[in-house]
């Protein structure tokens, strides 16, 4: 009976709930949506508080509160998990209240929440570019932020990410045989992403590549592009002595001599 009773009163009082917030909805009352939609946000109820937000930030445009309204609607929909919104939001709020004391807090914000928006690498990254563009802009502007050390530590994770990205497509283009495409698109990862964690296998493929573009080039191309396999060799070696891939590599560079042996001779001659 009495877990029935309290059953009840949660009924009621929901209801009750739901009524008054209703009731809000309709009223026109600007000042009391506003009151009661900060209620709803300290209260965790973020849904509430941001449709009574969107009712009045019209009405109280060119005020005091609108400021307020405009950081709250932010907020809302960060809590609420809709992270591009809330980064628009927060991009918005620094260009329209650039004076602002919430300025600084915003402006990491819009990085962050693109931060957390940013897709599985194997998805368009134009989110996770924005959220580096984002933070790096945060930074030139506090330098000594004590966020600092922490964005450095979600650039880190963007830059994996974009890494991984590039080294996907490249390895595509490698496992498909399409040796000249892999060609570039591995040069390309180990301009942009000198330090990646897959640096090792991005060199073995890039080796492997022009290795097999000479082994299957035309006459008149095959000594350049022994030749180039060959300082592609080296590079590898330098960097790896102790690899995995050594082994293998270097019976195709002795395959690589063989055929650039005549070639010295001439020279020497």
């Amino acid at each position: 009976m009495m877990k029935n009773f309290i059953g009840f009163l949660l009924v009621i009082i929901l209801m009750s709930s739901c009524s008054e917030y209703q009731k809000l909805l309709k009223s026109g009352d600007s000042q009391a949506m506003y009151k009661k939609a900060v209620e709803y946000y300290n209260n965790g109820d973020y849904t509430k508080a941001s449709n009574l937000f969107d009712g009045i930030r019209m009405v109280f445009q060119g005020t005091s509160k609108a400021q307020s309204v405009a950081y709250y609607r932010a907020f809302c929909s960060y809590n609420q998990k809709d992270y591009e919104v809330a980064a628009e939001l927060f991009k918005q709020f620094v260009s329209i209240y650039p004076e602002s004391s919430y300025v600084e807090e915003c402006l990491y914000m819009i990085g962050y929440c693109n931060f957390l928006a940013s897709p599985k690498a194997r998805l368009d990254q134009t989110v996770t570019e924005k959220a580096m563009e984002s933070f790096q802009l945060y930074l030139s502007r506090y330098p000594n932020s004590s966020r600092k050390e922490q964005i450095h530590e979600y650039m880190d994770e963007m830059r994996d990410k974009l890494s991984y990205k590039d080294y996907l497509s490249a390895r595509n283009y490698y496992l498909r045989e399409k040796y000249k495409s892999a060609v570039v698109s591995l040069e390309n990862c180990l301009k942009d992403y000198p330090g990646s964690k897959y640096r090792e296998e991005i060199m073995y493929m890039l080796f492997n590549s022009k290795y097999e573009m000479a082994v299957n080039s035309v006459e008149d191309k095959q000594y350049e592009r022994y030749n180039a396999a060959k300082e592609e060799y080296y590079y590898f070696l330098d960097e790896y002595p102790e690899s995995r891939y050594a082994k293998e590599m270097a019976r195709k560079y002795e395959i690589i001599n063989e055929f650039l042996k005549p070639y010295d001779v001439d020279e020497e001659e």
